[in-house]
């Protein structure tokens, strides 16, 4: 028997998803033949629809029809819109204890001095500017030869971004920024950090230190290539103090440590017509799996939960957990609607 051309995730939906390329009438199911050629993970009306009829997909409503559609219309960006609609979000009612594993699993990490608990030991390169980021890759690139000497050393990392500069002194972009370039400084998995700005950025290292409460110390060092007096000094200073470096982040072993200790973050990779049938679901298990070892899971991308949400209020433990997450799904909305953006599309080349 051959494989059916098409997937249809649920009974009540008004469309199925193909499975290979389909070319134009070509019967899919029952009567139903494709109008035109349909992609492989792209989606095929079976029922006929009026304009803005919901289309449905899991029994879920994922956009509404531009146009009366007929059964075999390949539905796509151009006749399938998002809109608004009543969500029941069902606060709790899917919501059940959870059976822990009692003793958890273990992996092995590294423990860091202060207690916490970190999956590589890395040497990082944190810049503030994007006019930083060549001079942080060649440090990177000089201490690249010495790292077989030191095994237990998993890599130096450059951090590189395209800010820190050209925006504004103040305000939501420039907190985003420094939250974020502090947040890889202090993570558990740096063993020692360089904070590397140009100096005339407008994100200040001494701004950002100040801003995040960081420390200079024998583990965190800052530096501006311009008080170094250019690039190839700042090169060599760096490699420098993090050559003394590497002996001790090296001295750290890994050791077998509880799995409650993780925290895992899920993070969209360029979703296509898949990914809710396969990569989702299996990382969803995989997630339910260790949070019963008693680890933490979070969804990253908050945005690529829009439209989704209700299902999450569902599984809230709590009716104020569910609102935390409806109140930052109004607050992207708001965003959005104050600079200009729209939630109703993904504008990566990766979700095309």
């Amino acid at each position: 028997m051959p494989a059916p051309l098409t997937i249809r995730l649920h009974p009540n939906d008004n469309v199925v998803v193909a499975r290979m390329d389909i070319l134009p009438n070509t019967r899919i199911e029952g009567d139903v033949a494709a109008l035109t050629r349909v992609p492989p993970g792209h989606k095929i009306l079976t029922r006929a629809v009026k304009k803005g009829e919901p289309l449905r997909k899991y029994n879920q409503i994922i956009g509404f029809a531009t146009d009366d559609l007929p059964p075999g219309s390949h539905i796509h960006t151009h006749n399938c819109v998002m809109g608004d609609f009543e969500r029941d979000y069902a606060f709790c009612a899917d919501a059940h204890p959870t059976a822990y594993v009692n003793p958890p699993a273990t992996f092995m990490g590294y423990r860091r001095t202060d207690g916490r608990a970190a999956t590589r030991n890395y040497i990082g390169i944190v810049t503030t500017v994007n006019c930083s980021a060549a001079t942080s890759r060649m440090i990177a690139k000089h201490l690249e030869p010495l790292l077989a000497q030191y095994p237990n050393i998993d890599g130096v990392v450059p951090l590189t971004h395209g800010g820190g500069c050209g925006m504004a002194a103040s305000g939501l972009e420039m907190d985003v920024l420094r939250r974020t370039l502090a947040g890889y400084t202090r993570h558990a998995n740096m063993a020692a950090v360089v904070v590397l700005g140009l100096g005339c950025e407008t994100n200040q290292i001494s701004g950002l230190m100040d801003a995040e409460g960081l420390q200079e110390g024998p583990k965190l060092i800052p530096m501006a290539i311009q008080d170094e007096g250019g690039v190839s000094k700042t090169v060599m200073r760096a490699v420098g103090f993090l050559k003394e470096l590497l002996p001790e982040a090296n001295n750290l072993e890994r050791e077998p440590i509880p799995v409650s200790e993780l925290i895992l973050a899920l993070q969209c990779g360029g979703s296509d017509g898949y990914s809710g049938i396969s990569a989702n679901p299996a990382l969803g298990a995989a997630v339910d799996l260790l949070v019963r070892h008693g680890g933490t899971a979070v969804l990253s991308e908050t945005p690529e939960i829009y439209g989704a949400e209700h299902l999450l209020t569902r599984r809230a433990v709590s009716r104020e957990v569910g609102e935390k997450i409806v109140k930052r799904i109004k607050w992207w909305e708001d965003h959005c609607a104050r600079t200009g953006g729209e939630m109703n599309n993904n504008p990566s080349p990766g979700n095309k």
